[in-house]
């Protein structure tokens, strides 16, 4: 929902840093995986329970992810780099909420799996949508230099990682935050479901 917002605000400052990665040989599917390492490292720091450690590593993690696209934007957009990016991305989102249910399993377990089963709805519903969009060459209004139909809804990038960050910052509260990100999660998957099937319908 905000993602259409807030991409044109950060996407100067990240091209131009974008840019000296270029210069300096990076790749971005380095970006990606780099990313995704530093990402991970907060399940382990969850799970001791260093919050602010593991909110810097969520926070890396998810610059990582907006620059890999600008690097391959300049390098050029590729399948592959599209495919794995979308992939750790959900492993990642997933790997945070297993870090609060180890970080605190009898308050937070129940509400950790709420939130990877509804992970599993908005994550379904994007990529099936995303290869039928492929088949029938359907393009993304709000997304065109994305290498995938991006399917938006209220729950987006934005709004999990505001998630992620109240997450840490109110850890005592994982329980009603993660419920009610899971609740948003559910009408997200809801209304990608009849739009997706109105619009395959349709063609």
């Amino acid at each position: 929902m905000l993602d259409t917002r807030l991409i044109p605000l950060i996407r100067p400052p990240l091209n131009r840093l974008a840019q000296t990665l270029n210069r300096r040989g990076i790749r971005a599917d380095q970006v990606t995986v780099v990313g995704f390492i530093i990402g991970m490292l907060a399940v382990p720091l969850l799970w001791m329970e260093w919050y602010t450690a593991a909110l810097i590593a969520i926070a890396l993690n998810r610059l990582g992810d907006g620059l890999d696209g600008a690097v391959a934007r300049i390098q050029g957009l590729s399948d592959a780099g599209g495919f794995l990016d979308i992939v750790l991305d959900f492993i990642f989102y997933n790997a945070i909420a297993f870090g609060f249910l180890l970080a605190n399993p009898e308050q937070n377990a129940l509400w950790a799996g709420l939130l990877m089963f509804s992970f599993a709805g908005t994550g379904t519903t994007f990529l099936a949508f995303a290869i039928m969009a492929n088949k029938h060459q359907l393009d993304s209004p709000n997304y065109p230099q994305k290498s995938l139909y991006y399917m938006g809804g209220l729950t987006e990038g934005t709004e999990t990682i505001i998630a992620f960050v109240l997450f840490c910052l109110f850890p005592q509260h994982f329980p009603w935050l993660a419920g009610i990100f899971a609740l948003m999660c559910w009408i997200t998957t809801s209304a990608r479901i009849r739009a997706g099937y109105t619009t395959l319908r349709g063609l």
